[in-house]
């Protein structure tokens, strides 16, 4: 790690990284495997495990230098779980879509802008397995070769468009953006819950979803392979009242989860005791406005204001292109015209919506507008 670490404080010019996870095998989001690349360094492969995922030795060797990643917002967590963040960004993938490129995923990018093609098929590996096949490696090294040729061609088309400060802002935004805050219910994402209508069965969701987390974080296995949502979904619909009922739905009747059947039962049981008060609502806690389809009724004037203000954020996309969700937050935007600011400064709702500057100055002389709309 030393020698490493030498090498990179020696090199010159930004820095490509990329982290491989194990996401889909794993409950933990951790870096199984690390990539950098650097003029006058080379390439380095590094693995962390048996580092215990420390590599603060190597952050003072990177300190200062700008960073290049491809869609940073997926690494940035579990590198800085390692000691490594970076002190200046750019984003490859952020900057595709700023200069208005159809496709910008890694190697559609690299393809149209260095005439080159990448390696594909390890994207989706399991990344903790140990030892890490050679030609994983490879594919693995392959993903921080060209990263800051890359970056150059990009922000040669940045600034040749004038939107060169704009992407600095986005990049600023995502170095220094905090983790997400928790979601209040996280077992209403179990794929198939919309099929559930009565409280009763949301509660056997619950605790079939709590119980999976508790197992698949103890195991440090992703819960989709603890328990699949297709198998909560069919036991809440059916309800088993025994052991033996539960052991012969499909998915528990197979020999793995006959192991479990207690665990799960018991999961079930608990749901089934629960007072009618305790039981889950069948709607989520509201959060924001309501869905947009309701508005005309709820608000129509609010539904007046978000078409207006659409079609004028439609008209900056198609006119600079760059896509919508990237001139502002559709959250944001539907916040805004939902609840327009009683004193009428748009540009300071924005802002403190997150909203960057490029973006306030950009939209509000069209947003205010957009605002006075009536239906």
């Amino acid at each position: 790690m030393l020698r490493t670490a030498e090498a990179f404080a020696a090199g010159s010019g930004p820095i490509a990284v990329d982290a491989e996870r194990a996401s889909g095998f794993r409950y933990s989001q951790r870096a199984y495997l690390v990539q950098l690349r650097r003029a006058g360094a080379g390439t380095a492969l590094i693995d962390p495990i048996p580092l215990r995922s420390d590599l603060s030795e190597l952050s003072t060797a990177l300190d200062g230098a700008e960073w290049v990643l491809h869609a940073a917002n997926q690494d940035l967590a579990c590198l800085a779980e390692t000691g490594l963040t970076p002190s200046e960004l750019f984003d490859t993938e952020l900057a595709g879509r700023l200069a208005g490129l159809p496709r910008v995923g890694l190697g559609p990018l690299v393809e149209q802008m260095l005439g080159l093609s990448l390696e594909k098929g390890h994207g989706a590996a399991d990344w903790s397995r140990r030892p890490l096949p050679e030609d994983w490696l490879v594919y693995a090294a392959l993903d921080v070769e060209v990263l800051v040729e890359l970056r150059d061609v990009l922000a040669g088309l940045l600034a040749e468009q004038g939107k060169l400060e704009w992407a600095k802002q986005e990049f600023e935004a995502v170095r220094t953006a905090g983790p997400p805050p928790p979601r209040a219910e996280p077992w209403r994402r179990t794929s198939g819950l919309h099929k559930l209508r009565k409280p009763r069965a949301l509660a056997i969701v619950r605790a079939l979803w709590e119980a999976r987390d508790r197992l698949a974080a103890e195991r440090d296995i992703a819960p989709g392979r603890v328990l699949p949502d297709s198998a909560i979904i069919e036991a809440a619909a059916s309800a088993p009242a025994s052991p033996n009922e539960l052991s012969e739905l499909p998915v528990f009747r197979g020999r793995s989860q006959r192991r479990l059947t207690g665990y799960w039962f018991g999961a079930l049981r608990q749901a089934a005791a629960l007072d009618p008060a305790e039981l889950p609502k069948v709607a989520p806690p509201a959060d924001g406005p309501p869905p947009v389809g309701r508005w005309p009724d709820r608000d129509p004037d609010a539904a007046a204001r978000l078409a207006a203000a659409r079609a004028a954020v439609a008209g900056v996309s198609q006119e600079r292109s760059v896509p919508v969700e990237n001139l502002l937050q559709p959250d944001l935007l539907r916040r805004l015209c939902w609840s327009p600011p009683a004193d009428g400064d748009v540009a300071a709702t924005l802002r403190a919506g997150g909203a960057r500057p490029w973006q306030v100055d950009l939209l509000t002389p069209l947003l205010e507008p957009a605002l006075q709309a009536r239906s």
